[in-house]
């Protein structure tokens, strides 16, 4: 059975796409290359074929997104 895959992350992070190197973004949260990324906000798996991110990658995802706002947080509270 193939894992469900979403090709709609991108469109939900519209409000920060640009503000952030999506490429450093994977390396630290996935260790994964910019490319790797890429391939899943574009639906694509690298191989030309549907991607996207499974539920797993989509909960990872999540959890950095939660730890990347706190250190956001935590510097704004800072200045």
């Amino acid at each position: 059975m193939r894992p469900i895959i979403d090709t709609q992350v991108k469109q939900s992070l519209m409000d920060i796409y640009l503000f952030i190197t999506w490429g450093k973004f994977a390396n630290v949260y996935f260790d994964k290359s910019s490319s790797w990324i890429y391939n899943k906000f574009n639906g694509r798996d690298g191989n030309g074929g549907e991607g996207g991110f499974t539920d797993s990658e989509k909960a990872q995802f999540k959890s950095a997104l939660f730890d990347f706002s706190e250190k956001i947080r935590r510097i704004a509270e800072n200045l």
